[in-house]
């Protein structure tokens, strides 16, 4: 095991925070604030430094590098805030990999370039009001036209819902039962029968549009098939990398929240000297620190092994340990760092009450902690457990 970067990976790894430390904080504060997300001409500077590619196909407009690169970068954005990490996070470790896994060599060749550059972004449309955890009741249904299909459904919790340009959109594409008959079609909100609720008034994750889809008898290309029915095991799997792009995101608000309690308690002084001098202080600063560096560990083994798996991506144990410890930890480090800030820690103008509520966020999307838990014991003991039964 080698726990060094190499010099390629430090420079990307520099550039990525040096971009996001001189050119986004300022943004950041301005999306919690009114509630947008990044704008258009900022996601192609994005774009063109090359960190929407990091580990998409050359021949797409990628760099053609590892996971691991891409988790570099994703994790200084997010170091930031999640919104202006979002962009990011959808084209390095989202929906874009599956369609680069299952999509057709005509769908990725007019897809992937698009997102490499900062022209749009992929967001992956899969809960629905009954259908979230238990994701294989979903209702929403593609019918077979020919040429075409005709979907019909709605769909719930869709993060870049109305802001994102395409979806890939989980759906009945047979009428077996349960998993049988699931697929994904990839929809653009431009075709006629798509529209989008309300947005969603959440505890945190302003800056990261959140709305209802609505399909009403939408003609879906052939060409748009990413997979067909019978394939929502294969989805699953390449949801491996997605989870370990949530621990990232977990991870960075942790760190940020670590670097912010770390030069506070240096600079805010009780009793005559800065309170790092006090040890209670101490022993919080030091298990803050121990919780974000377990977090980073386990998130580096999974995407550095998933070169090891097949297809490349990371295992569904690995990237559900990563994915679990850090959506817990990034609620007890965001929380320690507003105890350790005190009334600075509760108000909104110094960043660390955002982080808190934000971190809460990971351990629901993308399948909550305890599902989580359950994955693991699944690939300890070799078997899925059925609820239904």
């Amino acid at each position: 095991m080698h726990f060094q970067l190499t010099e390629q990976q430090r420079e990307l790894q520099d550039s990525a925070r040096n971009f996001a430390q001189k050119e986004l904080p300022e943004l950041a504060r301005e999306m919690e604030t009114k509630d947008f997300s990044v704008p258009a001409e900022m996601v192609r500077r994005y774009g063109a430094m090359g960190f929407l590619g990091v580990n998409l196909p050359e021949q797409y407009g990628g760099l053609g590098l590892g996971h691991f690169e891409a988790i570099l970068v994703l994790e200084q954005f997010a170091m930031i805030s999640n919104a202006v990490a979002f962009p990011v996070f959808e084209a390095l470790v989202g929906p874009v990999r599956t369609l680069e896994r299952f999509g057709s060599e005509e769908l990725k060749a007019r897809i992937i370039p698009q997102v490499a550059a900062g022209e749009a972004t992929v967001a992956v449309s899969m809960s629905e009001p009954d259908a979230g955890t238990a994701l294989t009741e979903l209702t929403t249904h593609a019918s077979d036209e020919g040429d075409h299909y005709r979907l019909n459904g709605t769909k719930r919790w869709t993060s870049g819902a109305g802001h994102a340009r395409y979806y890939v959109t989980y759906c009945r594409l047979s009428d077996e039962p349960a998993a049988k008959g699931i697929g994904a079609l990839l929809v653009d909100k431009e075709m006629d029968g798509v529209s989008f609720g309300a947005r969603e008034e959440l505890m945190g994750f302003r800056g990261i549009e959140t709305r209802d889809i609505l399909f009403d008898d939408v003609k879906v290309p052939k060409a748009n098939l990413v997979i067909g029915a019978g394939g929502f095991g294969q989805l699953m799997q390449a949801f491996g990398l997605e989870r370990c792009g949530n621990a990232t995101q977990s991870l960075g608000l942790a760190q940020a929240a670590l670097d912010q309690a770390i030069a506070y308690t240096q600079e805010r002084k009780a009793f005559g000297k800065p309170i790092v001098d006090f040890q209670g202080v101490q022993l919080k600063l030091a298990e803050m620190a121990m919780r974000v560096e377990a977090a980073r560990l386990l998130i580096y083994r999974a995407v550095v092994n998933s070169a090891e798996q097949e297809g490349g991506l990371p295992s569904v144990y690995e990237s559900s340990v990563a994915k679990c410890y850090a959506n817990e930890i990034v609620r007890e480090v965001t929380a320690q760092g507003m105890q350790v800030m005190g009334g600075y820690g509760y108000h909104k103008e110094y960043g660390m009450e955002q982080r808190l509520r934000d971190g809460f966020a990971w351990g629901i999307a993308g399948g909550a902690i305890d599902v989580q838990k359950t994955n693991i014991t699944a690939a300890m003991i070799g078997r899925r457990f059925d609820q239904r039964r």
